[in-house]
């Protein structure tokens, strides 16, 4: 029984090293969560044969990160611990930084007047995680996740809570030849998953139970575009933060207590104008975004006072240094109706930042001197919301 045991345990140290390289290749696109990983082995016989079997059947490299992780790290998962020793409730976000994936569904609706429409609102937020769950099942590995934000003008009404301490409507934003519009919405459902059915599949179930209780303002379908380029040809997201930064960068924490665990989230529904765009140089294209177009490298910024790329522009920073917010952009399109397009959304744990960003590029730094990619991509549709921690949606059907 002792050389038995003995042996197990040889073994097990032996694929030891070959766990830890697959969990330090589990990264998706740069991605982290702050969250560790447990591998769990459901096998009796430990001998060299069967733990090589064992781990041969587990995802590796880039698909590792197609396993659901376990949060025992990071902001989320120590306000659960210090909530739990407080005997307070766990505060646990929603998947806010889901792994970027192939499919992805935009999805703005309005909250219809009728009285009994708030009712039916909470008690569908309420059963988002199990809406989550019974879509999920189907494909483990397929990153399903849907994050809901609602807005500031639903927000009394239908959580009956404190407001965020900057929730309030999209501002527009008026620059001399720009306009970042502001468009209603009273929910957000941020869809998203590497299989285009699970999308689908989750916003039927979803509106089937709202019924008429809500209107569609806008539904927009992404996808993922070659390596993760936008329909302009250059690579997006490329400035989001990674590790630690991310819940750093995103969740509401300690300065606003009511709120904590949520993230404010704006959208705009861009459109571009594909046939000019094309008409530039490669070169005038780079300039203008601020990246090289093929292999992403990024140029220098402009002299104070010279006209700024959109690199320069979207990055916001002041004394206190810079100010990330977390982009889940995805390109969409119809060649068939000539729409082309890039939709925006932007998570960050103050709202600031992102209004700073959209003043920079529709007014310009210095004003007068607006991002030019305006000049080829027009926004069409403006909204924010707050996604609220996962057990304040969870609590919206208990009365």
């Amino acid at each position: 029984m002792l050389e038995s045991a003995q042996t197990s345990h040889a073994s097990l140290r032996a694929y030891l090293p070959d766990l830890l390289r697959r969990l330090e290749q589990s990264d998706h696109y740069g991605r982290t969560t702050q969250q560790k990983y447990v591998w769990v082995i459901d096998a009796t016989d430990l001998s060299p044969t069967a733990l090589q079997r064992e781990l041969s059947s587990q995802p590796s490299g880039s698909s590792f990160q197609q396993l659901r992780p376990t949060a025992t790290s990071g902001p989320s998962a120590q306000s659960t611990s210090r909530s739990v020793m407080s005997g307070r409730v766990p505060i646990e976000s929603q998947r806010v930084d889901a792994p970027l994936t192939a499919s992805a569904t935009f999805l703005v609706l309005k909250i219809n007047p009728d009285p009994s429409a708030i009712k039916t609102v909470r008690s569908v937020l309420s059963s988002v995680d199990d809406l989550n769950k019974n879509v999920a099942f189907r494909d483990l590995q397929a990153l399903f996740a849907c994050t809901v934000g609602i807005g500031s003008d639903a927000w009394d009404q239908v959580t009956g809570l404190p407001r965020p301490a900057e929730l309030h409507p999209f501002k527009e934003v008026k620059g001399k030849v720009h306009t970042a519009v502001s468009t209603p919405g009273d929910l957000l459902f941020h869809i998203r998953s590497q299989r285009r059915d699970l999308c689908f599949e989750f916003e039927r179930q979803v509106m089937e139970l709202l019924g008429d209780a809500v209107s569609v303002v806008d539904e927009t379908v992404g996808f993922r575009y070659f390596d993760a380029r936008d329909l302009l040809g250059f690579v997006d997201g490329t400035a989001n933060p990674v590790g630690p930064a991310v819940n750093a960068s995103i969740v509401v924490a300690e300065e606003d207590s009511g709120s904590a665990g949520g993230s404010y989230v704006v959208v705009q529904k861009y459109l571009h104008d594909m046939k000019r765009w094309r008409g530039l140089s490669t070169e005038a294209q780079e300039s203008i975004i601020g990246r090289t177009k093929l292999d992403n490298i990024e140029l220098d910024d402009a002299d104070e006072g010279m006209q700024m790329s959109h690199k320069s522009l979207a990055t916001v920073e002041d004394e206190s240094g810079e100010h990330d917010i977390l982009r889940d952009n995805m390109p969409f399109g119809s060649p068939g109706s000539k729409e082309f397009g890039t939709y925006f959304i932007g998570y960050s744990r103050k709202l600031w930042v992102t209004e700073k960003m959209l003043e920079r590029m529709f007014i310009g730094n210095p004003p007068g001197l607006h991002d030019k990619l305006l000049d080829y991509s027009t926004a069409v549709t403006g909204t924010t919301f707050f996604v609220p921690a996962a057990n304040v949606l969870a609590g919206l059907g208990d009365d």
